[in-house]
């Protein structure tokens, strides 16, 4: 089962390409509002977590909502991903395996369009958030197991500040790409 991948015509250079898309100014801006918005889920899934280690009835409503705000942490992530997918390299992995074709591009350079957005490593980090997501999309509410939700709500933290870090780092060469275009027009 192959990955198919949806493409746009010629190769271009970096500034004629992103000409062609969307302004990397925009792009970079819009990366900065989403990450703010992750900031809140990561601090929310976290609160929840801590109202979710209780023996009060109230625990099951926190786990669930421990589960909506991963699930929502790994869509906003991978909506951003996606966005550069269309946007900057005007290729969007298709087919049954395309979350996963997603990660994998975003490890890797776009010689002359863009640099690698995420490390291998992130990249496995936050595959297993992608299918934690998926048990979510896929499973009532009583069947999930806070304990499998531990090891993902642990590592969040730290996840999320490098993958985070990446991101700004995306949208500062993207800031860069604007302005050497702005200056380039002048």
């Amino acid at each position: 089962m192959g990955c198919s991948v949806r493409r746009s015509s010629a190769t271009v250079s970096s500034s004629e390409h992103l000409r062609a898309t969307v302004a990397p100014g925009s792009l970079a801006h819009r990366i900065r509002i989403d990450v703010t918005d992750l900031d809140r889920v990561v601090q929310r899934a976290s609160s929840s977590w801590h109202g979710a280690q209780g023996a009060s009835p109230d625990a099951l409503v926190y786990v669930e909502s421990v589960a909506l705000n991963l699930h929502g942490f790994y869509s906003g992530v991978e909506r951003l991903l996606e966005l550069i997918a269309r946007h900057i390299d005007r290729a969007v992995p298709g087919g049954d395996a395309w979350h996963q074709e997603l990660l994998s591009q975003m490890t890797r350079e776009v010689p002359g369009v863009r640099p690698a957005v995420l490390s291998a490593d992130r990249a496995v980090s936050l595959n297993d958030l992608r299918r934690f997501r998926h048990i979510v999309r896929h499973l009532y509410t009583v069947h999930l197991d806070p304990e499998r939700m531990r090891p993902l709500l642990s590592a969040l933290p730290a996840l999320w500040d490098e993958v985070r870090a990446d991101l700004l780092a995306f949208a500062e060469f993207l800031e860069d790409l604007a302005e050497r275009q702005s200056s380039s027009d002048r």
